[in-house]
C-alpha cells in the first residue's frame, strides 16, 4: 500500500470509528428514554380522530410492545383547544400529546400550548413534503380528492383535472362539502383557490354545487345516482364504500391535504412516553396500518407497500394544503363567492 493510500484508508476508518462511536450514544441515550418511559408507565393523548379503529390498534401495539396505557380522550379540534386552554390557565397538566390537525395546532403552537420534544430518531425517514420541527411531528394524512359515480361518467367523461369541474355538463350535478365551514370543503377551497384564483370559484360557483355537511350520506348519495360527482372525498373513507359503483379520482395537480400532527402538551405529566409514542408512531409497521386504511403515510418507503386499488391515489403528489393564518379570511371569501 502506498503512503498516500495508506493515509486516505486510515482517515476513512477513523470517520467510520467516531461515526459507530456517535450511534452507540445515540442508541445508549434512546435507551435511557425507553427505559424512562416504561418507569412512567402511561401516557394520555388528546385526539381530534374520533372512533378511528386503525388508531386504536396502534395504542395497541404500542402497549403490547412497551407495557406504557394509553389513554386517549377523542373530542373535535375546537374542543380540545379549548379543553387544553381551560388547563393549562388552571395550572393543571393532565394531557401528554395532542393529535390534531396542522391549523389546529398551528393556532395551539402560537397559544403556547407545547414543549419541544426533545430528539426523535424516526423523524430521519420523515418525506420531505411533510416537515417536522422541535414541536410538531407529522403523524398522518387525510387526503382528498373527487368521487364519481361509476353508472353515471363514463371514462371518457371522467375529470383529469380540477379544472374539467367547469364544464357545462356538470352544471347543478356537483355534491359537495360546504366551502362556508371548516372542514373538507374549507381545505379543497383555500388549497384551489391558491392554486388558480378567485375565477376558478366564480365559475365553479355559477356551476350550482349543491352543499352538504353530512359527508357519509354525500357519499352514498354520489353511489346511489343523486348526483355524479361528489368533492372532496377523504381517500380515508374509502374502503367503507369501494363495494359501491363508485371510483375515487385524484385530478392531475394533485390532491388537497390536511397533515395531522403530534405535540407534546406543556408540563407534559409522562414526557418520555410521549417521545417513545411518536417515534414508535413513526415506524413503517404503524404507518402501514394508516396507509391501508387510506391515509397517506408520512415516511418514506410505506406507499410502495399499499394495497393494490389504494397505492396510485396515496401515490398521487400533494398539491397543498391550508394556513392557520389565512382560514378565517378564507372562509369569509368562501361565503361571498358562494351566498
Amino acid at each position: 500500500m502506498t503512503p498516500i493510500r495508506r493515509k486516505t484508508f486510515l482517515a476513512m476508518a477513523a470517520s467510520l470509528a467516531v461515526a459507530g462511536h456517535a450511534a452507540a450514544q445515540d442508541d445508549a441515550e434512546w435507551q435511557k428514554i425507553v427505559e424512562a418511559a416504561k418507569k412512567e408507565g402511561k401516557l394520555t393523548l388528546y385526539t381530534a380522530t374520533i372512533g378511528s379503529p386503525w388508531h386504536k390498534a396502534v395504542f395497541q401495539a404500542f402497549e403490547k410492545t412497551y407495557g406504557i396505557h394509553v389513554e386517549p380522550l377523542e373530542a373535535r379540534a375546537s374542543e380540545i383547544r379549548e379543553r387544553v386552554r381551560v388547563e393549562q390557565a388552571a395550572g393543571r397538566f393532565v394531557g401528554d400529546i395532542h393529535h390534531n390537525g396542522s391549523t389546529t395546532t398551528g393556532l395551539m403552537l402560537r397559544d403556547g400550548n407545547f414543549q419541544p420534544h426533545g430528539s426523535i430518531p424516526n423523524l430521519k425517514n420523515i418525506e420531505a413534503t411533510y416537515k417536522a420541527d422541535d414541536i410538531r411531528v407529522p403523524a398522518e394524512v387525510i387526503s382528498y380528492c373527487l368521487l364519481i359515480n361509476r353508472s353515471q361518467v363514463k371514462p371518457a367523461d371522467e375529470p383529469k383535472s380540477w379544472k374539467d369541474l367547469l364544464d357545462p355538463r356538470w352544471k347543478g350535478k356537483i355534491l359537495s362539502d360546504d366551502f362556508r365551514a371548516l372542514g373538507g370543503g374549507a381545505v379543497f377551497f383555500m388549497v384551489t383557490y391558491d392554486a388558480f384564483g378567485k375565477e376558478f370559484h366564480e365559475k365553479l360557483a355559477a356551476q350550482k354545487p349543491v352543499f352538504s355537511r353530512d359527508i357519509a350520506n354525500s357519499e352514498r348519495r354520489t353511489a346511489r345516482g343523486e348526483f355524479p360527482l361528489y368533492l372532496p372525498f377523504s381517500l380515508q373513507d374509502y374502503n367503507q364504500i369501494k363495494s359501491l359503483p363508485v371510483k375515487p379520482i385524484v385530478p392531475a395537480e394533485g390532491r388537497p391535504y390536511i397533515l395531522f400532527q403530534l405535540s407534546m402538551l406543556k408540563n407534559a405529566p409522562h414526557p418520555n412516553a410521549a417521545r417513545l409514542f411518536m417515534n414508535f408512531y413513526l415506524e413503517h409497521e404503524q404507518q402501514l396500518v394508516f396507509a391501508n386504511a387510506g391515509y397517506n403515510p408520512v415516511v418514506t418507503g410505506v406507499v410502495e407497500k399499499v394495497v393494490d386499488d389504494l397505492r396510485p391515489l396515496l401515490a398521487a403528489k400533494a398539491m397543498g394544503t391550508t394556513s392557520p393564518e389565512k382560514q378565517d379570511a378564507m372562509l369569509e371569501l368562501a361565503k361571498q363567492i358562494y351566498s
